[in-house]
């Protein structure tokens, strides 16, 4: 695997564990990355190719967002991004109340 070295229902797990606690993995060194929502042309690539085991990068509503305590900070997105308004964000906050329920309904779909 080449952003992690667990299994993949390690990695599930992790995910899990990290919406459950609405927190980000201690582990990482890299900061989380974030949209540029006026450059964003809401094309969903980076969606497509988030990494499942983060699975970080979520539609919202005419928006396109990257959840700071799920995003490890890999290049993935960057990489795919054909706008490149994907930054570094050294000063992410915590996501709010409202994106954390439609992420945990998304999760709820996909197990």
């Amino acid at each position: 695997m080449p952003w992690g070295k667990t299994t993949s229902a390690d990695a599930s797990a992790g995910r899990a564990e990290r919406i459950a606690t609405r927190s980000r993995n201690e582990v990482w060194k890299k900061p989380p990355r974030r949209i540029e929502s006026s450059e964003c042309i809401t094309c969903d690539t980076c969606v497509r190719n988030c990494p499942p085991e983060f699975g970080a990068i979520f539609d919202r509503g005419l928006d396109v967002v990257i959840i700071p305590e799920l995003c490890s900070g890999c290049p993935v997105c960057v990489m795919v991004c054909p706008v490149d308004c994907i930054y570094v964000d050294e000063d992410w906050t915590p996501t709010d109340n409202d994106m954390w329920n439609h992420v945990e309904l998304t999760a709820e779909g996909t197990s």
